[in-house]
């Protein structure tokens, strides 16, 4: 369907005129492969100035349509010539098909021929058909064909909802008329596919596909013309209509009631941008292509005329076009098929009416208006009509008529946002609980969310060009609320039920799920977003009618909401201190149980891979953690020793029951600072004791491999220290492919080392097979065991979609006195065997590693080294600290790929 044809056709006629193609083909000194593919040449090069210049996509998706038809032409003619009555081969047609049936062609889209024939044409003209397609080939036009009757298309065309598809789309390009005419009669509703079916299979076919796109086209690499809301969504108006009317046109749908003129805009718009979209990748990658990977999005936001902003990048900015587009789409689509589905299966109509309200009616399973003007008059039944579907979950959606009364209408909200009934219906679907999830997106989807709370409106489509974030601000924010509507859910309690548990105590579920609706609405607006969103949060609350006490745990929520995500992932939570100022910070155990719920739920729903069994261990160990403290008295902290006495008596009770007593343990404890114990669990205590006792000098290095808990799998090696050992180890465990999570690095004042390494799969699995411990174990002792390997090929290659992000490197410095010892933050670009190479800089300015806290983050490595120098000393050399924060800089900036294994004697 698409554009008006008419129009286009008289648009791509101008561009390739019949009579100026024809020349170029016939130029004089050229063979004919030669000038058709010097046509072929000329016509896309024409394109691109065209697209350059700002021409309207539709006219430049004809006009290739138009050009290739006149090649093919001719290409037939050639074979096939026309006889003094001008027909050209009897008994054959040369027919365009799907996408270029409907004219509708990219500089590298698909051309899908097909030849029709009857019973005795085929063999007469095969050697002519044989050498028409291979001069197809010679030129460079790449085709798709099928060579079939008319009786065998239509019985695959029954059978087939795809093939009808296909066919009901088909022109005649050349050939006999009569054949063509034959399909078309062939295919018709009476024989075959009645509109009934036809659309409900269609509609079965969009379910299918939107599920392959996780039912959303927010995707960070989304595909412009498969994904929901893309061009695909169109295409399926455009078939059921063909069907159901016979309609090629949208003028058409509208001149029949089913569009408005504002909705045929919307969609002329849409389809007119996702098309200069598609031909932009096209151009760029001089090759078929629609999804908007990584290093397009950058290229087509240029050829858009974006630039960076102060508080939005090119490519953001043009990001947050396309997604409100297809949001826009998804939405029409909605409506369409709605009528669709009303019109041809006459769903409701029939149906008994029962009234809801003075202004809301049940009809057959679907919400309507009682009266056209509901909106108009008042404006806060645009929230009411949420607020019903919420509270009656049985009501499937919302009538078309109505839905386009919302379109309508919807802007009349903006002028009533300080109506009670509105602020009184909208607080209220929060506090309902029940069913806020939907009524929410369906809010957004239908683009009154947006209008009623403008800083939502500005975030919608807002994208952060990076791997971490995987949605849209506002796709996120409502992922967000999913997640804690479902810890508060007894039938998804099994999914996470140590937080399920918690979220029962919460006494005010919604004022959470109000801060999760608020917490990253300020980004994109310059400024700390946590600050802002307080601010933002904090007047909502006010004028919703909550207290001030309700206002300001909303408020607090927003402004510390990452507080607790960073302090587990990014300080040493072994450290009592840590524990005890995050305590202070929080103040109350209520306040600490809301934190936690939304910093999961947020983890969650920022990207799929984020959230593991790690993660989940660190978060709930500070939780609980810090609710000791709160409960023992924020005045009167845990302090070091009352921990590491508490962990060794709870050791020793595990110890008893394998045969080790107190004054066993005891002897080789006494070779060990106290930050070992405060850095492992009583049962790693245990685990290790037993192993240690048993090795000699002889037998090291020491090596275990096991999943203590749900935590991951934690590698713990014992031996004599030696030189480059934390580039050694972490160098191995990245040859293996493993993610490295946390690093505990224990030196005993006799000379050996006590390295506790936490890793996963470099996919985040869990590793659970009992040969990979044993793949783990060989290789660490391996290499350590040899002491003149100071450095491991890491022989992986850097991820693809890794290579089109720049992350500065930056190092910062900060001391840690009651620890005496110095804190290193590094933010880099990810890459295999980047503590190895760290590990090799420490070495040689001779900094060791005390403990590390390592993160990536979609392309971003965002490590915490807590380090000394050799005599167990903070870094206070100014000079050595600058030394180190050039060579970080300039080594992992100009990274070079691993080197082969050398011998230490060969370095420097």
């Amino acid at each position: 369907m698409g554009a008006e044809l008419d129009l286009a056709g008289d648009e791509a006629s101008t561009v390739f005129s019949a009579r100026k193609v024809r020349a170029r083909l016939r130029t004089e000194g050229l063979k004919p492969v030669a000038a058709f593919r010097a046509t072929l040449d000329w016509g896309r090069e024409r394109l691109v100035s065209l697209f350059q210049e700002g021409a309207a996509s539709d006219s430049l998706v004809h006009a290739r349509a138009h050009l290739v038809d006149e090649v093919l032409r001719q290409a037939w003619l050639q074979f096939l010539p026309e006889d003094a009555s001008g027909a050209s081969a009897e008994g054959l047609a040369l027919i365009a098909v799907g996408g270029y049936g409907r004219a509708e062609l990219l500089p590298h889209s698909d051309i899908d021929l097909l030849v029709l024939h009857d019973e005795h044409a085929l063999e007469a003209n095969k050697t002519a058909l044989e050498q028409f397609f291979a001069f197809l080939w010679d030129i460079g036009l790449e085709v798709g064909s099928g060579v079939r009757t008319v009786q065998e298309c239509a019985q695959l065309a029954a059978q087939d909802i795809t093939v009808i598809t296909n066919l009901i789309e088909a022109r005649p390009l050349c050939g006999d008329a009569g054949l063509f005419a034959a399909l078309q009669e062939a295919m018709t509703p009476d024989k075959m596919w009645p509109v009934d079916a036809f659309f409900r299979a269609k509609l079965e076919e969009q379910r299918r596909r939107h599920a392959k796109y996780d039912d959303t086209g927010y995707k960070l690499e989304p595909n412009v013309k498969e994904g929901p809301g893309g061009l695909r969504d169109i295409h399926t108006v455009a078939w059921v209509a063909k069907r159901h009317f016979n309609t090629i046109t949208l003028t058409e749908l509208r001149n029949r009631g089913f569009l408005s003129k504002q909705e045929c805009d919307e969609l002329f718009a849409g389809q007119d941008f996702l098309w200069r979209v598609r031909f932009a990748l096209h151009m760029i990658t001089g090759r078929h292509e629609d999804r908007l990977l990584f290093d397009h999005q950058i290229k087509v936001a240029a050829l858009f005329g974006y630039v960076d902003s102060d508080h939005n990048k090119a490519v953001e900015q043009f990001m947050q076009l396309y997604y409100r587009t297809i949001k826009s789409l998804s939405c029409l689509n909605d409506l369409l098929l709605q009528l669709f589905e009303e019109d041809i299966l006459g769903k409701g109509e029939a149906a008994a009416v029962r009234p809801l309200n003075a202004r809301f009616q049940l009809r057959g399973g679907y919400i309507e208006v009682r009266a056209d003007d509901v909106f108009q008059k008042q404006p806060a039944a645009l929230i009411e009509i949420f607020a019903l579907m919420q509270r009656h979950p049985e009501i499937e959606g919302v009538r078309a008529a109505t839905l386009r009364l919302i379109r309508g209408d919807r802007k009349l909200i903006e002028g009533h946002r300080d109506d009670v009934r509105a602020r009184t219906l909208f607080i209220g679907l929060f506090q309902q609980g029940n069913g806020l999830t939907h009524a929410l997106r369906r809010m957004n989807r239908y683009g009154v969310l947006g209008r009623y709370l403008p800083e939502f409106g500005r975030i919608i489509g807002h994208m952060q060009y990076d791997l971490f974030h995987t949605l849209t601000v506002d796709e996120h924010t409502l992922y967000l609320i999913r997640n804690l509507r479902r810890m508060a859910m007894e039938r998804f309690r099994h999914e996470l039920p140590y937080y399920s548990e918690v979220m029962a105590r919460i006494p005010r579920p919604e004022l959470l799920y109000i801060a999760g609706l608020y917490h990253d609405l300020a980004k994109g607006r310059g400024g700390d977003h946590s600050e802002l969103g307080a601010q933002d949060v904090e007047k909502f609350c006010f004028n919703h009618g909550l207290s001030h006490a309700d206002a300001a745990l909303a408020s607090w929520l927003v402004h510390d909401h990452l507080v607790m995500s960073l302090t587990a992932q990014r300080q040493d939570i072994s450290n009592p201190e840590v524990v005890a100022t995050f305590a202070r910070r929080v103040g109350d155990r209520c306040r600490l149980d809301y934190l936690l719920l939304l910093t999961v739920a947020d983890i969650r729903a920022t990207n799929p891979a984020l959230w593991n069994s790690w993660r989940d261990s660190l978060l709930r160990e500070l939780y609980r953690a810090a609710a000791q403290a709160i409960e023992r008295g924020l005045d009167n902290p845990v302090s070091e020793a009352e921990r590491v006495s508490e962990r060794r008596r709870a050791a020793l009770v595990l110890l008893d029951g394998k045969g080790i007593d107190a004054a066993a343990a005891d002897a080789v404890w006494a070779r060990f600072e106290n930050d070992y114990f405060l850095r492992h669990s009583p049962e790693e205590l245990a685990w290790h004791l037993p192993a240690i006792l048993a090795a000699t000098d002889d037998k090291l290095p020491l090596v275990l491999v096991d999943t203590l808990d749900a935590g991951g799998t934690t590698v713990f090696v014992y031996t004599r220290d030696r030189d480059y050992l934390f580039a050694l180890s972490t160098g191995v465990l990245a040859r293996l492919g493993l993610n490295i999570l946390d690093a505990r690095i224990n030196t005993t004042g006799d000379g050996y080392v006590l390295d506790s390494y936490v890793v996963m799969e470099g996919d985040g699995r869990a590793i659970d097979n009992p040969h990979r411990y044993q793949e783990i174990g060989d290789s660490l002792r391996q290499v350590l065991g040899d002491p003149n390997i100071s450095v491991v090929d890491v022989n992986r290659r850097r991820p693809q979609r890794l290579r089109h992000f720049n992350t500065p490197t930056t190092v910062s410095f900060s001391q840690e006195p009651a620890r005496n010892r110095s804190i290193l933050e590094l933010v880099t670009a990810d890459q295999p065997g980047l503590l190895s190479m760290i590990g090799r800089i420490f070495h040689r300015r001779g900094i060791l590693v005390d403990a590390a806290k390592i993160g990536t983050i979609g392309e971003r490595a965002e490590d915490v080294f807590f380090i000394t120098t050799r005599d167990h000393k903070p870094i206070t050399d100014e000079d050595l600290i600058e030394e180190l924060r050039e060579v970080l800089i300039r080594t992992l900036t100009d990274a070079e790929p691993a080197r082969p294994p050398v011998k230490k004697n060969e370095r420097d």
